[in-house]
């Protein structure tokens, strides 16, 4: 019961009813007393001549028979009689004034109290000064209850006009609605297929457009998520496969004591690159977490870049790739996490390692501080690069993986992501773009440090 209450086909109708009783009752409120305004001059006026014509009977007549006629047939008609001679009243009760007038041989039209009552009056002086007539009528004041007694007609009439309005708006609306209820419960069920037909009002289509997106949306991130999920298990199954053959091997003795070492270092090197896949993996997850952690420092970027380029030119001369730094004179210090700064330089440098051929250079470089307060780090190379197209994409987990899977050699598809998503974390700004080198160019802006005084 309270279901059906609360529905909107409910709700409209009662709405549009209590506009109905509202329109109804407002337009009754504002009508009674128009009536009752117009009543009283219609019966001021019909007094008025009555008493002209009374007046004049009275004045000709002065037959105490035909008087006593005329005042019944008056009083029939719930008017009241008064006869003014030598300026008195033959009854008490008039206001005086009226009796005033009548002996200052004047007429007088108004209202007043009457025995307490209020009555519209009319005087009217006739013959010999002090004489005359005074009629009394009730004024129309029951009209305003009149006009409120008649209104349950209109108001039936407004209650039932109102339900089946408000019954086919809501049913004009809701149908939409549902619509839009069934798709969401199909969405939420799995089924990204689902889609609506935009309809009227422009709410509703509002709607629509954004259940219709909601879905595409989904559908985009499901997919992204399954081949990320496909790239992962592949990368994490190589390195598995590779440990588990060593140690079939190593367990069955078809690798002799000769051959263990480099069985242990094969087996080593495949378990630290599990190990950097776990940690990468375990970082993106946590890196809009409010507890992931972060010692920001006043680093120098100089330094830091300078001991990176150190750190890495053997790997880069053992691959046969030209290493070079492009580093100011001077200190460059800024407000960061050092830790996190070189994980995603050996991010960069470990995917431009990847692709860059034999011969071609890796630049690291750094920027002085520019007008805007940013401090650059870039990383460039003379490999195959990226496409305008690629740029777009190119921070967004597996997206170039996908792209470039059997066509050059690819890792899981997570540095990037990774690199992008910490120095976002860090208040930085991470672009790709095209390097002057032939490759790509990753740059990564930080805020310079501002040393207190």
């Amino acid at each position: 019961m309270r279901k059906v209450l609360g529905s909107l086909t409910a709700r409209a109708v009662a709405v549009t009813c209590l506009v109905a009783l509202a329109s109804v009752l407002v337009t009754a409120l504002v009508a009674a007393p128009i009536a009752i305004r117009a009543a009283n001059a219609a019966t001021r006026d019909g007094l008025h001549d009555k008493t002209l014509l009374a007046a004049d009977f009275v004045d000709r007549r002065n037959g105490a028979v035909g008087q006593e006629a005329f005042v019944r047939t008056l009083r029939a008609q719930h008017i009241d009689v008064y006869l003014v001679r030598g300026g008195k009243a033959d009854r008490a009760g008039l206001p005086t004034r009226f009796v005033a007038a009548i002996r200052a041989g004047q007429s007088l039209s108004g209202s007043g109290l009457v025995d307490g009552e209020p009555m519209l009056i009319e005087a009217r002086a006739f013959g010999d000064a002090g004489n005359g007539i005074v009629l009394t009528e009730q004024p129309a004041s029951g009209t305003g209850w009149s006009v409120l007694s008649r209104l349950w007609l209109p108001l039936l009439a407004g209650l039932v006009a109102g339900a089946l309005a408000g019954a086919l708006l809501a049913r004009r609306l809701a149908r939409p609605i549902r619509h839009a209820a069934a798709a969401a419960a199909r969405l939420s069920a799995g089924d990204r297929s689902v889609r609506l037909r935009p309809e009227p009002p422009a709410e509703i289509e509002q709607l629509a457009h954004a259940l219709n997106a909601l879905a595409a949306a989904l559908a985009t991130s499901e997919g992204r998520q399954r081949e990320f999920l496909l790239s992962i298990s592949h990368e994490l199954r190589t390195p598995l496969t590779t440990i588990k053959g060593y140690a079939e091997a190593l367990s069955d003795g078809v690798i002799g004591p000769e051959g263990g070492a480099r069985a242990g270092a094969t087996v080593l090197a495949e378990a630290e690159h599990l190990d950097r896949l776990v940690s990468d993996l375990l970082a993106l997850a946590r890196l809009d977490a409010a507890d992931f952690p972060l010692a920001v420092l006043p680093v120098d970027l100089t330094a830091l870049v300078g001991d990176a380029a150190e750190a890495w030119g053997g790997r880069c001369a053992t691959a046969g790739v030209v290493l070079r730094t492009e580093l100011p004179p001077v200190p460059v210090v800024v407000p960061t996490d050092p830790g996190r700064i070189r994980q995603v330089l050996d991010g960069l440098l470990e995917n431009a390692l990847r692709i860059v051929p034999p011969g071609a250079p890796v630049v690291l470089a750094v920027a002085p501080p520019d007008p805007s307060g940013f401090a650059t780090i870039q990383v460039r190379d003379g490999g195959p690069g990226f496409t305008d197209a690629d740029l777009a994409v190119a921070f967004e987990r597996g997206a170039l993986y996908e792209r470039y899977r059997g066509v050059r050699k690819v890792g899981s598809g997570l540095g990037l992501a990774l690199a992008g998503g910490l120095v976002r974390r860090l208040g930085g700004v991470i672009a790709a773009g095209h390097a002057p080198e032939g490759g790509a160019q990753f740059t990564v802006r930080l805020p310079v440090y501002q040393a207190r005084t």
